[in-house]
């Protein structure tokens, strides 16, 4: 062996050993800045003597091309996802059941992660693929990503094959700093670190995965050996304390509990620690720790028979209502929202939260200066969920809205006698304009990178644009001097405008705002009438004979197009180049009469793509589970629209049956 292969050999060693001392045992024993230079100098080395390649070298974390796609992997395993339980009284069922089936039953009790589930095979001890759950079945390839996670090894210490399971999360630490990042380039915030880190092991650029700093732990053995002698683990507890000593970052604060009290108690303690932990949790899981005697318990069709998740419920905390300010739609709606003091809510820092409308605050009896509990509704948006009277100290005080527009000052009127909304009515009210310009440039709609809240008021302020239309008359030389552009934010916003410009019909008919219709009704719209130009000329007698559309939303789309100045803003976007005919194909009939919701993150479908072909083919898609829902397509982290289907004995489905469906 050369001089030089050992010089590699070694600092590749080096290297490997300090990434697990600080990502995995978090005692590093080096500062970052000789890690750094360690790491440049094997990569020079390598660069100069290339017969030394290696896959599994530290250098190779990030070192896959952007992928114009990810590759389906058919699990070995199946990753089946866990029955929830809600409540203390559900569980306590579990545990009776798991009583009775086994004489002594022993159960790992350990926090659930908030983030994607993935697997990894290794191969005689080098990390072959990691996948995401998928449908259980059938993943995503996201190997390249998984490797930019420096907790994941890429060699074990020991030549085994096996095949483990984890969650994949971003640090709440990263989250912020990602988002503070994104806030200073007028980016929209990302919502929470769950949906952060599963935006980011799908990027098709690792590059942009690596950026993302994201974490994991491993929490299940799938197959595999896990020793050289041929030695067989009897507990779960075994497979993770031989895992962590074979490299891998193993989930931590889980105990052995024997009694019911034990396992309660481990889930109060989670539950109060939410807080101080460094990562997000949703939930605790109980499971079976002897392997033995889960066969005993057996497994169901979906879920296993000896394992459940406990869900936490939505995590609310008290603080004061320091004031309520005035935000007008796009549609002219004014719309409240409290101005908290900062509290810690569910993974993020909470200071702003919606009341919903006039008849909300009344309702509860909100004052300014109220003591208030929050909550965020499905773990997301921020809403105030009542007031507490009995800590008031006087200095409390009415709040009533105000009868004019906050935005242009004209008087505001509330809809119809029993309306909720107060809305303005001055189609020339800046904040609607404004408002009205973000929702055309949304992902939903043309989908306009880069041109977020900020943007849109700068091209505003300086008076290069007063509608929509005026964006596609937009110059480089005209955006580029502006505060905080320069020339690439230019050059990449001209290019988004013209990219939007084939967006298609569907999209358009959204971007246009028009009352009452959203993305669902936008592409029933399409494709009955195929060109703006006769969506212009529809009547309400012909709209209201589209599925679902009544007689108040077929006026709005008739009310829309009888104004002048609507007209003339659709032939200027026709003027601009802007495609006006439909791109899907004309609706099918094989999913006529049925009716979808979708949960969780599918394998190959994003949710815009699924839900557009079960439009296509006559179906619909509803955004919550009753009886009248045909089935619910499930995917990877379905939440509570799986567990009300499965309560309500509605048909679960994965994407490939939906797709044979759509055959």
């Amino acid at each position: 062996m050369s001089d030089i292969e050992v010089k590699i050999k070694a600092l590749r060693e080096q290297l490997t050993y300090h990434a697990k001392r600080y990502y995995v045992d978090d005692a590093p024993e080096i500062s970052d800045f000789e890690y750094d230079r360690m790491y440049h100098e094997l990569l020079a080395l390598e660069e100069a003597n290339p017969t030394f390649f290696d896959p599994s070298s530290p250098t190779q974390r990030v070192g896959g091309a952007p992928l114009d796609k990810f590759e389906p992997v058919t699990h070995t395993v199946q990753m089946n996802s866990l029955s929830d339980v809600f409540s203390f009284e559900e569980l306590g069922d579990f545990l009776t059941r798991m009583q009775a089936a086994l004489p002594h039953p022993v159960y790992s009790v350990e926090p659930k992660i908030d983030g994607l589930s993935v697997s990894l095979r290794y191969e005689n001890g080098v990390l072959v693929t990691g996948a995401t759950r998928g449908d259980g079945t059938v993943g995503e390839d996201v190997t390249q990503n998984i490797k930019t996670i420096f907790s994941v090894p890429l060699t074990l210490k020991e030549p085994l094959s096996l095949t483990v399971r984890g969650e994949v999360y971003m640090p709440r630490a990263t989250f912020y700093k990602i988002n503070e990042k994104r806030e200073r380039e007028g980016l929209s915030l990302l919502a929470n670190p769950r949906n952060a880190a599963a935006g980011s092991l799908r990027q098709l650029d690792p590059r942009i995965a690596a950026e993302r700093k994201l974490d994991i732990f491993i929490f299940n053995f799938q197959e595999g050996s896990l020793y050289t002698d041929g030695h067989a683990p009897t507990s779960h507890t075994e497979t993770l304390e031989r895992l962590r000593e074979l490299g891998f970052k193993v989930l931590e604060n889980r105990i052995k509990a024997t009694t019911a009290q034990e396992v309660l108690a481990h889930i109060e303690k989670l539950g109060a620690m939410r807080d101080e932990l460094a990562f997000d949790i949703d939930g605790v899981v109980i499971k079976i720790d002897s392997l033995a005697d889960r066969v005993t318990v057996g497994e169901g069709t979906k879920t296993p028979k000896w394992a459940v998740a406990y869900k936490f419920p939505p995590e609310q905390k008290k603080t004061k209502l320091l004031d309520i300010e005035i935000a007008v739609g796009r549609t002219g709606v004014l719309t409240p929202t409290a101005i908290l003091s900062p509290v810690r809510l569910a993974g993020t820092t909470v200071s702003r939260a919606t009341l919903h409308n006039a008849d909300f605050i009344k309702e509860r009896g909100i004052m300014l200066g109220d003591t208030v509990t929050v909550q965020k509704a499905g773990d997301i948006i921020p809403e105030v969920v009542t007031a507490h009277p009995s800590v008031r100290d006087g200095s409390e005080r009415d709040f009533s809205m105000p009868t004019h527009c906050p935005s242009c000052g004209e008087p505001v009127t509330r809809d119809g006698d029993d309306g909720a909304a107060i809305r303005c009515t001055n189609s020339a009210c800046p904040a609607q304009l404004s408002r009205g310009i973000e929702h055309f440039a949304s992902k939903g709609a043309m989908d306009i990178d880069g041109l977020g809240p900020q943007v849109v008021d700068l091209l505003l302020k300086n008076d290069l644009i007063h509608d929509v239309a005026d964006l596609y008359a937009l110059t480089e030389n005209e955006i580029a001097p502006l505060d905080r552009m320069g020339e690439k934010s230019a050059s990449n916003l001209i290019a988004a405008i013209a990219r939007s410009k084939s967006a298609g019909l569907e999209r358009l008919i959204f971007a246009l705002g028009i009352r009452g219709i959203g993305q669902v009704a936008a592409t029933a719209l399409a494709a009955k009438y195929r060109t703006l130009e006769a969506l212009i000329a529809a009547t309400a007698e012909e709209l209201v004979t589209i599925e679902d559309f009544g007689q108040i939303t077929a006026d709005y789309v008739v009310d829309y197009f009888s104004h002048p100045q609507n007209i003339l803003l659709c032939e200027r976007l026709i003027h601009a180049g802007v495609l006006t005919e439909a791109t899907a194909a004309p609706m099918g009939d094989k999913l006529a009469g049925l009716t979808f919701v979708l949960t969780g993150t599918l394998p190959t479908l994003t949710r815009d793509e699924a839900s557009e072909r079960i439009r296509l083919a006559g179906g619909k898609v509803a955004g919550s589970v009753s009886k009248k829902t045909s089935f619910v397509v499930a995917g990877e982290a379905a939440g509570s629209k799986l567990t009300k289907a499965q309560s309500l004995g509605v048909s679960v489905i994965d994407e490939a049956e939906l797709l044979r469906m759509l055959e």
